[in-house]
């Protein structure tokens, strides 16, 4: 983690995968048995692996690894982060700012500013009070279209 940090790298933790294999591998079939004792093993190291690199300074970068699980799920991934001591604020701006910057579009996308794709989502609450409302999805806009309302 140290050299992490040092380096400036992006440590994208995709938790939610973590954690669906770990619940997958307490059925007795889900998996062969050499996938079930590594996916008991490392599912909850994941956790604290990110919770230690959270504190440690490294720079966290949202990711889920969704095709691991089913597709919908991925805003789990907040919750997650939250659980491993981010602040929601911290884990939303880790989906949305920090990779626009990364990958040098932020002029376009990452935040809610004038000249920029409309690209917004609404939840019912506030999800600095409650990062689960983020999984609750009412409403969807793609560069200024609605999808979902």
């Amino acid at each position: 983690m140290l050299l992490m940090k040092s380096k400036g790298t992006y440590y994208v933790p995709t938790l939610s995968a973590g954690r669906w294999v770990y619940e997958q591998a307490q059925k007795p079939d889900a998996y062969p048995e050499i996938v079930r004792a590594k996916a008991l093993t490392i599912g909850p190291q994941l956790q604290k692996t990110f919770a230690e690199a959270y504190k440690a300074g490294v720079r966290i970068m949202f990711g889920t690894d969704a095709s691991v699980f089913p597709h919908g799920l991925n805003a789990r991934e907040f919750q997650y982060m939250v659980e491993g001591g981010m602040p929601p604020m911290e884990a939303i701006k880790a989906a949305t700012m920090v990779p626009a910057k990364f990958l040098k579009i932020d002029d376009r996308l990452g935040s809610v500013e004038k000249g920029k794709l409309a690209d917004i989502i609404a939840v019912p609450g506030d999800p600095l009070a409650d990062i689960t409302a983020l999984q609750r999805v009412s409403f969807v806009m793609k560069d200024g279209v609605v999808y979902k309302r």
